[in-house]
């Protein structure tokens, strides 16, 4: 284990002489609570797919992460606090990744891995495979690549340091694990014909109450918490669906403008397949 070395935990706003740098050192609370979170970084143990194989390979001692303070990869999410989503998140395999990860302890971080994890890859839109691990975990660092090579994961394991070095104490919002009261678990997909997220629950249950009193399209509003809502300051939007699916309209309330429109596209495509079915009936 490597000797501290005090000239990285100085605090330029109260310089200390050349000659005492090596013996003392002045800086804030939040400076050294960051320094031994990115200094000690535990990943855990596990992987998807290829990018997997790439992962193992910047352990090994060619590129040797734990130059980085990574090198104790836990297979035990209870002490581990960065998961590396690595390869393609299949539809079974995201309810155990989602129990898993509420298993893991605060302060935890996520790393989406690849293509496949960020977005779908080659699969997006597949059968079978999630587009993007980010639709049930909050992902910090994204990691592009069909692998990623091992340097490209040292790449983004010091972005996650930079993210981590720019956290502070006072802000709840960069320390949420500080706040009155324990944070709520990410909802676990619950599996059937197809993958369902527990935060739809409201607005398949409306649409089903449509569909049974016979009104499969036309206009009708949605109601505010019938939407999807990862963030409790989106609430006041909303998402009319117009006649024929023709054209859909939302008024963006939250801090998410793309998962709005995700949200839109998504009505909008469901009001045209309803408006088909009703033209061959």
């Amino acid at each position: 284990m490597s000797e501290l070395d005090l000239r990285q935990l100085h605090d330029t706003q109260f310089p200390v002489p050349m000659e005492m740098q090596s013996n003392i050192a002045v800086t804030s609370l939040s400076r050294i609570y960051n320094w031994s979170r990115r200094s000690s970084m535990w990943p855990l143990l596990f992987g998807l797919a290829c990018c997997a194989i790439e992962m193992i390979a910047t352990a090994s001692s060619r590129f040797d992460f734990s130059r980085f303070g990574m090198e104790v990869m836990r297979a035990s999410p209870r002490q581990s606090d960065l998961m590396i989503v690595s390869g393609t998140v299949t539809k079974k395999m995201v309810v155990p990744i989602v129990r898993i990860y509420n298993q893991m302890p605060e302060p935890k971080y996520v790393l989406a891995m690849g293509a496949c994890a960020s977005g779908g890859g080659p699969f997006k839109e597949g059968y079978n495979v999630v587009s993007g691990i980010d639709k049930y975990l909050p992902v910090d660092v994204y990691a592009p690549g069909c692998p990623p090579t091992p340097q490209a994961l040292i790449f983004s394991l010091i972005a996650l340091q930079k993210k981590i070095d720019g956290d502070s104490l006072a802000s709840l919002n960069d320390v949420p694990w500080y706040g009155a009261g324990p944070s709520e678990p990410s909802p676990i997909p619950i599996l059937g014909p197809d993958i369902i997220d527990p935060r739809q629950v409201e607005l398949i249950r409306y649409q089903a109450e449509l569909a049974a009193a016979g009104q499969p399209h036309g206009r009708r509003i949605i109601p505010p918490e019938a939407l999807i809502r990862s963030k409790p300051q989106a609430a006041g939007a909303r998402a009319v669906v117009a006649s024929g699916g023709a054209a859909v309209a939302v008024a963006a309330g939250g801090d998410d403008p793309a998962k709005e429109m995700r949200m839109a596209k998504r009505l909008e495509a469901l009001a045209r397949k309803r408006a088909k079915d009703a033209e061959k009936a």
